[in-house]
C-alpha cells in the first residue's frame, strides 16, 4: 500500500473546498509531479484519464498520507467511491507511478476519472486551477 497521494484537482494544497479543508490539510506535500494522460474540466472539478502512451501530461502535486486509517475512506467518500461497487462510481482509486519533478518515480494512490467524457473539455495544459467566483482561473 502506498503511502502517498498524487492530487491533480480540489484536493491539491490550496484549492480544497471548505468541507474538506480540515482533511487536506492532513496531506503533506511532497513534491510536484505528472502523469500522462488526458485531464478534462468536469465543471468545477477536473476528472483525470491517465494513459502511458499520451503525449499529454496530467500535473498535481504529490502528498504523503499521514498515519490515518480513515483518511482514504474521507477521502473516497468525497470523491463518491461506491466501495461496493468502485467501478461504477464517477472516479475509481488505484496505484500509479508518478514522475517526480525532482526526478525519479513514486507509486502514488491516483484518482482516475471513470465516467464519460462526452463533451467535457480537455485541458491541454494538463493543470487544473481552482474556479473562483464563476470564473475558470486555468486558462
Amino acid at each position: 500500500m502506498s503511502d502517498y497521494l498524487f492530487a491533480y484537482g480540489t484536493l491539491q494544497p490550496e484549492l480544497a473546498p471548505p468541507q474538506m479543508a480540515h482533511v487536506a490539510a492532513k496531506l503533506k506535500p511532497v513534491d510536484g509531479g505528472f502523469l500522462r494522460g488526458v485531464l478534462y474540466d468536469l465543471g468545477g472539478y477536473p476528472g483525470a484519464v491517465p494513459d502511458a502512451n499520451a503525449t499529454g501530461r496530467i500535473y498535481g502535486t504529490v502528498m504523503q498520507l499521514p498515519d490515518d486509517p480513515d483518511l482514504l475512506r474521507a477521502l473516497d467518500a468525497y470523491e463518491e467511491i461506491d466501495p461496493l461497487a468502485p467501478q461504477a462510481s464517477e472516479y475509481v482509486r488505484e496505484l500509479r507511478e508518478v514522475e517526480l519533478a525532482a526526478g525519479g518515480t513514486l507509486e502514488c494512490w491516483f484518482y482516475h476519472y471513470n465516467g464519460p467524457a462526452n463533451e467535457a473539455q480537455v485541458i491541454a495544459t494538463g493543470v487544473w486551477l481552482k474556479r473562483q467566483r464563476g470564473v475558470l482561473a486555468d486558462s
